[in-house]
């Protein structure tokens, strides 16, 4: 009975860990990979996942997008200019069983191919459509590399170029013609407003000669003007004592009126 006892704990001793690692549990975004005896028994998961100790492995796969910073690349365009370019790949793995069966890094695999395609594409494109025409130029590599990922298991989310530095000269050159555009659109704006000052003063010209009385008293009004803000007393010709005091009666009465208005 004593023997039996031993026996009963040395196997339960041995068991639960066997049992244990037989055991595994694989999130909703993960699958695992198993192998028996070196042949493919297909991907599992999720949830409760059993494998045979010492004869099953297993290589699990996150089914998450990933992210993938390309290292800074040395891009000469097709205009002969040499540009420094960040990008950033996205991808998630679509296939389980391709991603680990038919490439055995599928993450620094994708890592180089978007290298690869970056430094093409970028080279058969001009410096002018890689600075107004990055989001063509993202589609267009996600495209090729996406169709190239497909037999790893891999689907392409996007490819962004995060941002393209330029030689110093360049950046000078760049920076000076930019300037010379403020200028140029500076003095357009300001020739366009003496076109239209040179109008309305020939409109006001014309409309003082055809009422030599408008200009009268427009004169009047300005003497009025500058003699209260001077506090000077202004002499006139005979017979405008009476054209100026109605005048400042009018104004008198305007604001007066404009201060009840603003009372209520």
């Amino acid at each position: 009975m004593a023997l039996i006892l031993v026996i009963a704990i040395i196997a339960l001793l041995i068991g639960l860990p066997l049992l244990a690692s037989a055991i595994k549990v694989v999130k909703e975004y993960e699958r695992v990979v198993v192998f028996r005896l070196g042949r493919l028994r297909g991907a599992k998961g999720p949830g409760l996942v059993f494998v045979i100790p010492f004869i099953d492995t297993f290589t699990k796969v996150d089914l998450r997008v990933i992210t993938i910073d390309v290292p800074r690349q040395e891009v000469i365009t097709r205009d002969n200019v040499s540009v420094t370019v960040d990008a950033v790949v996205y991808y998630r793995v679509i296939d389980p069983v391709a991603a680990v069966i038919r490439v055995a890094n599928y993450h620094y695999a994708v890592s180089l191919l978007g290298q690869t395609v970056l430094r093409d594409v970028l080279g058969q494109a001009e410096l002018d459509d890689l600075l107004q025409r990055r989001d063509e130029l993202n589609k267009k590599i996600s495209a090729i590399l996406d169709e190239m990922a497909v037999p790893w298991g891999v689907k392409i989310v996007a490819v962004t170029i995060k941002s393209v530095e330029l030689p110093e000269e360049m950046t000078r050159a760049m920076a000076k013609q930019a300037e010379a555009e403020r200028w140029r659109r500076a003095r357009i704006i300001e020739a366009e407003g003496e076109r239209q000052a040179s109008l309305i003063l020939g409109e006001a010209a014309r409309i003082y000669e055809e009422h030599p009385v408008a200009l009268r008293l427009r004169e009047l009004q300005t003497l009025i003007e500058v003699a209260r803000e001077k506090s000077l007393v202004v002499v006139t010709e005979t017979g405008t004592t009476s054209l100026i005091g109605k005048l400042i009666g009018a104004e008198r009465a305007i604001r007066e009126q404009e201060k009840r208005l603003g009372e209520k």
